[in-house]
């Protein structure tokens, strides 16, 4: 079953801006990249960095300790896309930015 966590209304999160989700059990970086809204899990898994402190560009996030490139959309490492971390599904409603946890997904969805 699917758990619908609010992150924060459309605008404040601002074309290239980037928010951390802590739910208790895991922290995911949302981010406003090229239109879209993107939530994967906020740590590389090569030595455990914060993603959302990572430069973004052409879809990837580019982890800031060691250059580890993760896509936004499904979480795949760009050197090596059988190996992921984790991605959510975003919904908009009403202005409204929330992160669907419980069922891994590997897009992101805007209304």
């Amino acid at each position: 079953m699917s758990n619908r966590i609010t992150l924060c209304q459309l605008g404040d999160l601002p074309q290239g801006a980037c928010k951390v989700v802590d739910t208790g059990a895991k922290v995911i970086a949302v981010f406003h990249h090229e239109g879209g809204i993107h939530a994967i899990d906020d740590f590389c898994p090569h030595m455990g960095a914060a993603l959302s402190g990572g430069h973004v560009e052409n879809g990837h996030v580019h982890c800031p300790w060691h250059a580890w490139r993760f896509r936004l959309c499904d979480g795949a490492w760009a050197d090596n896309p059988k190996l992921k971390i984790a991605s959510y599904p975003v919904v908009i409603e009403n202005g409204v930015i929330e992160v669907e946890l419980g069922g891994e997904a590997s897009t992101s969805l805007a209304k």
